[in-house]
């Protein structure tokens, strides 16, 4: 990790904090806003880490933001995603050669493959001199949001294996600290990690794991990387390095973890143990909520001197996943197409929270090619947790040009080409009815522009007065894109009774809209970036969209009695004021009021 912070001091993309921060709330709240920058962002080493509520001064330094911009993923990658995508799109297109020059060509390839897989070497206190730590305190370990159930790792290379041995897996999953020496294992039920732990806990066993913290920053993103199942992400990392990963031997398990890394923390799950875990402010920027999981009991903790501790802050977009998501979305896009050959690219946005909204550009063939191509998404590793799905032809805008893009998609926009479906979906999503599946939306816009238009627009005074004769509860009213044939109306509702039925009796004025969108007082309408993301997080199509008359509502609100639904509702990760305002008047990040309600920080 010392490299590759050296790496980012020279490139000017290194801010080093020397002041006193507190892991609880401050070193997050910190790395927060400036994750917000964008490509102004830098990476953060924060040298003087204390725990003031336990009065502790740590002797690691933390790094945060790592992935802070293109940059930083460039150089983490050592060479432009698109170059690793060309090298993936070429590897899948071999073919028998032909004449002798092609043969050469085929062979320099196969020789290049042998430095892909990991090699191993002796163990961690054979290679280096680590030190030996007690136990979890000794780490600062960060508490992230005032209503984290504690301290939680958020950046750790977790390492598992199959009972049998002959199947590694390398996951990036949320450790919460339970105890001096317990961990609490945040698998997910579609994760490989989850299959090998059911496997140990069929026969009876305790399950090996460790986990790595620093070293190469990319092993921590091939941890994330969609691979399909069975495939050791480690690979990926030798495949984009050209050489592979040095792996050691854990010293109380049979794992390996790269000789490389700063910290290790080794030890076993016992499957018979379960502990409330979270709530946790997690990536799609609410709490999940308190549930059980599996207990990882610490056997050993090394450090290397000068070791750094690596940490990320998930919440509400835009973060230091976005990067991470980008590098994602131009690697695997060559994969993507080995299923559906007709896709030519595809986005993920950042406040969709990947998962939550793609949107994809296809050469449609034949009648329903969109709605095939949806399928084959929604059945495809990873890409079958996306909720919402949007498609357009290859005469659609540059998907990165959202507003034209948008523009293009409303000038074609037909409730008829609405596909809703039920399926997988994010274990963190907490809009379905059900944890782990529930609606999907998919929506063909690969048809030509709209005929006539027939639309009688008011402006928005004039369109919420009519909307108040039906319920004086809405409080605002803003219409977008109205210059296109679906203009899309968001409205502000203090709810009293169920959407749907609302949405019914607002046809009245049907000649006026063609898309309406309920969301709840606390949304400002000024700000259409976190009106998006609240949207996508906050609906179950199956439940929330109502399609009547070629008009479309959707109720973003959330949701309790009046829908039946019988989770309970989670509440958005928002900064604590006070926190922001006391690092704001020791000078160690400045007052931004445009930025702070740009994102909206605070509640």
């Amino acid at each position: 990790m010392q490299k590759f912070i050296k790496i980012l001091e020279e490139n000017n993309l290194l801010k080093v904090i020397s002041d006193p921060i507190d892991t609880e709330l401050e070193m997050a709240h910190i790395a927060y806003i400036e994750a917000k920058k964008g490509e102004e962002g830098k990476a953060l080493l924060f040298t003087n880490a204390i725990n003031r509520k336990e009065n502790k001064n740590y002797e690691f330094s933390v790094l945060m933001n790592t992935f802070c911009n293109k940059k930083a993923l460039y150089l983490i990658f050592g060479k432009d995603c698109e170059e690793v995508a060309s090298e993936i799109a070429s590897l899948l297109k071999l073919h028998i050669p032909t004449n002798f020059g092609a043969k050469l060509d085929f062979f320099k390839t196969l020789l290049s493959l042998k430095n892909i897989p990991p090699k191993r070497a002796k163990g961690l206190q054979a290679d280096f001199k680590f030190k030996t730590l007690k136990n979890l305190d000794e780490l600062p370990i960060l508490k992230t949001w005032s209503k984290d159930a504690g301290k939680f790792i958020t950046m750790g290379q977790v390492y598992t294996q199959s009972l049998d041995g002959t199947q590694n897996n390398l996951g990036m999953y949320r450790l919460q600290v339970s105890a001096q020496n317990e961990l609490l294992f945040h698998t997910q039920i579609h994760k490989d990690s989850t299959h090998f732990f059911n496997e140990y806990k069929k026969a009876g066993k305790k399950m090996p794991v460790s986990i790595a913290i620093g070293g190469d920053p990319l092993y921590i993103w091939c941890a994330q990387a969609p691979l399909p199942k069975g495939i050791f992400e480690l690979l990926l990392y030798g495949f984009i390095k050209k050489h592979p990963a040095q792996l050691v031997k854990c010293e109380s398990n049979e794992l390996f973890v790269p000789k490389d890394s700063d910290i290790v923390i080794e030890g076993f799950v016992d499957t018979n143990e379960f502990k409330l875990e979270g709530p946790f402010g997690d990536h799609t920027g609410f709490y999940t909520p308190a549930e059980l999981f599996p207990v990882i009991k610490v056997e050993k903790i090394f450090a290397k001197k000068n070791a750094v501790y690596q940490a990320t802050v998930v919440g509400k977009p835009p973060l230091e996943d976005r990067v991470m998501g980008l590098g994602t979305e131009r690697v695997f896009l060559p994969l993507l197409q080995t299923t559906t050959p007709d896709l030519i690219d595809y986005k993920m946005p950042e406040n969709g929270v990947f998962h939550n909204l793609i949107l994809a550009k296809i050469k449609p063939n034949y009648p329903a090619h969109a709605q095939q191509i949806m399928h084959a998404f929604w059945g495809v590793g990873q890409m079958s947790f996306v909720k919402h799905a949007v498609f357009v032809d290859e005469k659609a805008p540059r998907l990165e040009d959202y507003e034209a893009l948008i523009l293009h998609i409303l000038n074609r926009f037909k409730a008829e080409n609405l596909l809703i479906s039920s399926g997988v979906c994010d274990q963190l999503d907490h809009a379905s009815p059900n944890a782990c599946f529930g609606g999907k939306l998919g929506l063909d816009a690969t048809n030509d522009e709209l005929g006539k238009d027939e639309l009688e627009r008011l402006d928005d005074e004039a369109l919420l007065k009519l909307f108040k004769q039906v319920d004086e509860n809405i409080s605002a009213l803003k219409q977008f894109f109205i210059q296109s044939k679906s203009p899309i109306t968001c409205i502000l509702v203090d709810k009293k009774t169920a959407h749907k039925e609302f949405f019914e009796k607002l046809l009245k004025f049907k000649k006026h809209f063609k898309i309406l969108i309920f969301l709840d007082t606390n949304n400002h309408l000024e700000n259409p970036y976190m009106l998006l993301w609240r949207v996508v997080n906050n609906i179950d199509a199956q439940r929330d969209v109502f399609i009547k008359d070629e008009c479309v509502g959707v109720d973003a609100s959330a949701k309790g009695d009046l829908e039946g639904y019988t989770r309970t509702w989670p509440e958005q990760t928002d900064c604590d004021k006070s926190v922001v305002e006391g690092l704001i008047l020791r000078n160690i990040i400045k007052q931004d009021k445009a930025l702070f309600d740009q994102f909206e920080l605070f509640e």
